[in-house]
Parts: structure tokens; sequence; C-alpha cells
């Protein structure tokens, strides 16, 4: 599905991108050649799309000769790359060369990580034509890039340790009628043994997809890495897909369609298909912001099925909404005071959900729900959500 997809969207941009048929060949022979690439099939271009310099400063390429305004754009770094709040620009603007191949480079320094990307063109969102690298989303794809560097390398692809494999699954739901999609990693060896693996449901956020965890989280770098360290005991993570098929009356946070495939459709599909450990006690669920709001409803309200939770930048936000979650859950709450073995909490203190914290916080000490406090700077980004889960991976399964 992703291959294809990639694929016409690539012929997509090349009609796009690319001056229409005969543009040049009226010019006049003092015209300067054009950036675009020719052929049938065209290889790479002669330009870098992406360059990290010696300095970690970034310079992003892109030819678009019959483009008027590019601009590249990342809400990953918006103290590098604006992300047009309150009205300023959004994005970098690229300078044009006469060859129509456009470029920027940022002002500062860009810190050791994976970020993900895209360039406006004429005020349309286009992954890196050039790009190797790109990262699903609900809907649409980034293109990604990354800054090498000590400070990112435990989330860094690493040649030394073994590596564990990305597999992509799809099965029925016969909750929703629909067939669904999950990311599965299987842990170094895995393939060779008969062992079988505790487990993490894994959930990304809003607008982002079961691809998400992967391509841009690095989830499974950041194991491969703990678990070679010594770090993390070796598991199983499932990414699903935590978006469902709209309806009228859906509730994006509070989604029971999500629940009841979660439930009883992939978890019975994973231990049907893949080597587990069933007991609770074996199983976890995380999720960052939308995936967190996920976890919350259906992992710390469900100890029959997780002992291990992690919530990422996310909580309840008001006294209604912790009166209405306390009404449906409460027993279920209780139970998870008494059985938990492990709530992880975290969130930034400069994310715009902070002040969920406080109140999700209490409904927690309410019902003796002991929980690791994680408070971290920074807001709602990728660059927290790494570092949460390699803070929290190590602690499950003990």
């Amino acid at each position: 599905m992703f291959t294809a997809r990639a694929k016409y969207l690539g012929i997509a941009m090349l009609l796009v991108l690319q001056p229409a048929p005969g543009a040049f060949a009226q010019a006049p022979s003092h015209a300067p050649a054009t950036c675009a690439a020719t052929g049938f099939l065209p290889g790479p271009a002669s330009y870098r799309s992406v360059e990290v310099l010696p300095d970690h400063r970034v310079t992003f390429r892109l030819c678009a000769p019959n483009a008027a305004w590019v601009s590249v754009t990342s809400s990953d770094i918006a103290d590098v790359i604006p992300m047009g709040l309150n009205g300023g620009p959004a994005g970098l603007p690229m300078v044009r060369e006469p060859s129509g191949l456009w470029s920027v480079t940022t002002p500062v320094a860009v810190a050791p990580d994976t970020y993900r990307f895209s360039f406006s063109v004429d005020g349309v969102a286009v992954p890196d034509p050039q790009g190797t690298t790109f990262s699903l989303t609900r809907v649409g794809q980034f293109s990604t890039f990354e800054v090498p560097g000590a400070q990112g390398s435990f989330q860094a692809y690493d040649r030394t340790v073994p590596h564990g494999v990305v597999s992509m699954v799809e099965y029925w739901s016969r909750s929703l009628g629909a067939v669904r999609r999950a990311h599965v990693y299987t842990p170094p060896g895995y393939m060779r043994d008969s062992a079988r693996y505790p487990v993490l449901y894994l959930v990304h956020g809003a607008g982002d997809s079961d691809d998400s965890w992967t391509s841009v989280g690095h989830a499974n770098y950041i194991l491969d890495n703990l678990i070679a360290a010594g770090k993390a005991k070796p598991m199983i993570v499932v990414m699903p897909f935590g978006h469902t098929p709209e309806h009228a009356g859906a509730n994006m946070l509070a989604n029971t369609d999500f629940g009841k495939d979660l439930i009883d459709d992939l978890v019975p599909y994973v231990d049907g298909n893949f080597r587990t450990l069933k007991e609770p006690s074996a199983r976890g669920m995380a999720g960052l912001s939308m995936g967190g709001a996920h976890t919350l409803q259906f992992g710390l309200t469900h100890p029959d099925l997780f002992r291990y939770i992690g919530i990422f930048s996310m909580g309840l936000m008001s006294a209604d909404q912790v009166a209405a979650y306390e009404a449906a859950n409460g027993p279920a709450l209780t139970r998870a005071g008494k059985s938990m073995k492990l709530v992880y909490y975290a969130i930034g203190n400069k994310d715009f959900l902070y002040a969920s914290s406080v109140p999700t916080r209490a409904m927690m000490d309410k019902y003796g729900i002991r929980y690791v406090y994680h408070e971290s700077d920074g807001g709602h980004t990728w660059i927290n959500w790494r570092r949460y889960f390699a803070d929290f991976a190590p602690r499950l399964f003990k």
C-alpha cells in the first residue's frame, strides 16, 4: 500500500513541479539550465535536498521551476522554522536560483534528532521529491531527516547492535466491519527462537498513523539500543491505527470504536498470530496525546488486560471530564489501584495540555493508583515523546 501510494504521489509531484513539455524548447541559448530532471526514469538529482552542515545548520533544496513561492515547514522545530502562529509567517521562505532550484539554510543549528518536514509550493504541502524516508500520517505524509550526534544517538540506527523487525499487518475488525492495519515490532532473535514475549500496545497521536511510532518515533531503534545495552526486556510492540472510521457522534478522544477494536479484535489477533505471553502482567499499553487519551480510557481502566500503563502528554482537562470519567470507570479504577504494576505519566512543562496533569494526577491519587511522574522541558513534540518512551521502556515487565 505504501509503495503504491508513494509511486502515485511521486508521479503527481513530477507533474506539478516539472516545467510543462517544451517550456524550455524555445528559450534563447543564453537561458540558464533547468534544475528539472530529464529522461523517462530520472535518477537522483544533482543537488542534495537536505544537507546537514558541519555546524548543524540544515540546508533545504527543491527544484520547482514553475513555482511562484516555496518555503520549508516543520512543526518539530518551531524554534527554528516558524509555525505561523498568531499571524506570523509559516515556514522558512526559500530563494529561487535562475535554474528553478529553491534553497534556504536554517538560521541556527538544529539539535541532533529526527524531524519531519515538508515543502510548501504555492500553498500546497509537498513531501521531498528527492527524499527516501517518509512518515505516513492519517492522510498524506511528511518527509523526514536526521541530524546525527550524541544527543540523538539513543533513537538512531546503530549498525553494531542486533535489530528487530517491523512488520505491517492487516486484520479484519468485526467490531468496525472494516480492514484495519497495525505495525508490529518483534525483537532481535524472535525470528530464530521459539520463546514467547510480553506485548506493549503503543498508540500515536491525533493526525498520525500506525506508521508514526517507527517512521518518526523510532521506537524500534530505541528498543534495539536499550535491549542491546541490557536496559530493557525483549518485547513485542504493537502499534495500532488510532483513528477509526468517521460517523455521527464519534468522539476522537473518548473513542469507544477504538476501544472495541483494540480489545475485541486486535489483542486476540496478536495473541493468535504472534508468540505472546497472554497474562495481564505481560501486557502493557501506552500512547501520546490522543493515544494517551486512548490509554486512559481503555488501558488504565482494564487491569484485567494491561498491568503496565504509559500516558504521554495527555490528561483530563476539567472537573466535568474527571467526574464523567470517574462515573464511567470508578470500580475499574479501584481495581487498577490494587493491581497495576506501573503507571508512567509524562508531560512537558510547555505542553499546551500541561494543565491537565494536575486533575489527572489527583484522580489517580484518589483511587490509590501509584504512578511515576516525569515532567520535562519542552512541549507537545516528538522530541519529548521519543525520550518518554526511552525512559518508560526499561521499566516494563520487571
